[in-house]
């Protein structure tokens, strides 16, 4: 809670409101500068004095940055001080709806790495073994990072996807698909364009729309593959569910501040 060092009465000075948060004073004169907080009444020596007012303004804004982020949560303060309590709302909307998208985003990430985690070629019935020979001497293998790597035309991702060739054009537009050019010609797919086409087409059936799917393949090429995505998995859902409870907090230290503007509409 914040305590007054004004004399009482509920006047507070700009350190008194940041120390509150953590904040300078000065953050809290930018504030009130950037009408994210009401303006304050100036005493007759120019000194700024604040009230419960803004101290309720100044908790709603720090949970909404908390939650939102610094965009909208300045964008929702500056609409509720205009009276626009329409497009402050809105923007509360808004932000939900990214998180709702990232959650989905998530969900696919999950739903494609296990799926790129199985084997695609089911293993062989076993067979009796055969009379042992004479080994052949053993041949080191060439290092992968030595091995050339095999690149495919379109037509023979296309066939290995039962697709035709302008599908993957078009998740190539899409930003799904970045396949090598020969000399700006004809396109190249390596075995990590093969993965992404192979991801691709399997959240495709499930029904997601290309521009959720690249966002899904971009995170995967990040990571340098599903497997070290998987790692992140658990920390991306934690983060996920920091800021629908950031969310929770910043819904009732918002309503205390529409409150207290009902109670006070100020100048």
């Amino acid at each position: 809670m914040v305590k007054s060092q004004t004399g009482g009465n509920g006047q507070y000075r700009p350190v008194d409101l940041a120390r509150e948060h953590g904040l300078s004073a000065q953050a809290v004169r930018n504030y009130e500068r950037d009408a994210v907080l009401p303006p304050a009444r100036r005493t007759p020596s120019g000194y700024r004095v604040y009230t419960e007012r803004h101290a309720v303004a100044l908790r709603a804004h720090v949970a909404l940055v908390a939650a939102h982020g610094h965009a909208t949560g300045s964008e929702v303060m500056r609409a509720v001080g205009r009276g626009d309590r329409a497009a402050a709302l809105r923007a509360i909307d808004e932000s939900h709806v990214r998180l709702l998208r990232d959650r989905e985003t998530l969900d696919a990430v999950e739903k494609a790495v296990g799926a790129l985690a199985r084997p695609s070629v089911p293993a062989r019935p076993s067979v009796p073994a055969r009379p042992s020979v004479p080994a052949r001497p053993s041949v080191p293998a060439r290092p992968a990072a030595e091995r050339p790597q095999r690149l495919i035309p379109i037509g023979a991702l296309a066939h290995r996807l039962s697709v035709v060739p302008a599908t993957l054009r078009a998740w190539e537009r899409a930003g799904i698909l970045v396949p090598d050019r020969e000399g700006g010609g004809s396109r190249r797919y390596s075995a990590d364009d093969v993965r992404d086409a192979e991801l691709a087409h399997l959240l495709r059936r499930g029904g997601y729309p290309l521009a959720h799917i690249a966002v899904v393949v971009d995170q995967v090429r990040r990571a340098g593959g599903p497997e070290p995505l998987a790692a992140s998995l658990d920390d991306w859902r934690a983060r996920l569910d920091a800021r629908a409870r950031a969310m929770l907090t910043a819904a009732g230290r918002l309503a205390d501040h529409l409150r207290a503007c009902e109670a006070d509409p100020g100048p």
